[in-house]
């Protein structure tokens, strides 16, 4: 399930990065300031729908495995992967052995694609800064 969830970041990530180079790989000059915010935006969405995405990937797996009778729903199972997905863990809900260190991975699994979409956040703030004090033409 962790291959499930490093996929959809990968390759989201992959083409939202591919996405904004192609829309500023010919920009000159400062970026005005609506395509700076439309560009901080859209990425907190792709970013949100990528997490979102695979906090759903992790729900079916627990769905679907059938010795889990705490998740009678997939209700239950998405609102279970949310919590663990992003580190909450109200405790409200708690799977058996073996399948509760599953839920452990899941939370790992959140941690780490929460670092590295915070780490893509910086990154397109930063480059955003960097063409918007970068003199017309003269790119670094």
């Amino acid at each position: 399930m962790e291959e499930s969830a490093g996929l959809i970041h990968s390759g989201g990530a992959t083409l939202w990065i591919a996405h904004l180079a192609r829309r500023f790989s010919d920009h000159d000059g400062p970026w005005r300031a609506w395509s700076t915010t439309w560009t901080f935006m859209s990425t907190g969405i792709v970013l949100l729908t990528m997490h979102t995405l695979e906090a759903f990937a992790w729900a079916v797996a627990f769905f679907l495995v059938p010795e889990t009778p705490q998740l009678k729903s997939f209700e239950e199972a998405l609102y279970f992967s949310i919590v663990t997905f992003t580190t909450l863990g109200y405790g409200d809900i708690t799977l058996g052995a073996p399948w509760r260190l599953l839920s452990g991975a899941e939370a790992l699994n959140g941690i780490l694609l929460a670092g590295w979409s915070t780490a893509l956040l910086f990154t397109v703030v930063q480059r955003s800064r960097k063409l918007k004090h970068t003199p017309s033409g003269h790119r670094g």
